[in-house]
């Protein structure tokens, strides 16, 4: 049924995406292509989720814990992340039930990104990022951050468990880019 009404909605993203058809202003013909983005953004977000349901997807849970109130933040941690495919810390030991503001910095030349999630989830969403390099994350437990860019995520850890974080760009994870969180 899932799968099915995926299908359906993803075979009718074309012509949503020409019925939205804005024009620009631009005479010669050139028509506003972001009704089509939009679309094949929500066709590309709906993508792989078959069998994702682990994943936080639309503010579910996940294993590893759940999307923190930014409200209610209890601490802030501090990740680096790098084109050495090293986070630092990779280690970081949090209480359980606590609310943790991760404030992430990019301080090399390419794109990397961190993915808080239990091993299991972490494998399933790389492979699929092997296929789908250019994938574009608007989930609370995932940052992708070009070169420079600082961001955030808040999360909240529910109960003691060990879950893992990891950069999933392509041959990152791979390269030894992942990390461990203890919620004690």
């Amino acid at each position: 049924m899932k799968k099915s009404l995926s299908i359906l909605i993803l075979s009718a993203l074309p012509a949503l995406a020409l019925a939205s058809g804005d024009y620009d202003g631009d005479h010669a013909g050139g028509h506003n292509m972001q009704g089509m983005h939009d679309m094949a953004q929500m066709s590309h977000d709906m993508e792989g989720m078959e069998g994702m349901e682990g994943m936080s997807h639309g503010g579910h849970e996940s294993g590893a814990g759940q999307p923190g109130d930014p409200a209610k933040v209890d601490r802030t941690i501090e990740v680096g992340m790098d084109d050495s495919m090293r986070f630092n810390p990779d280690r970081i030991v949090v209480k359980a039930g606590e609310t943790v503001r991760f404030f992430i910095k990019n301080s090399g030349k390419m794109q990397h990104e961190m993915v808080i999630g239990t091993l299991g989830e972490l494998k399933e969403h790389a492979e699929m990022m092997r296929t789908m390099p250019n994938m574009q994350h608007n989930e609370p437990n995932m940052i992708r951050l070009s070169p420079g860019q600082r961001g955030g995520i808040v999360w909240q850890f529910d109960k003691p468990s060990t879950v893992d974080f990891a950069c999933l760009m392509p041959g990152h994870m791979e390269a030894g880019m992942v990390g461990k969180i203890v919620a004690e």
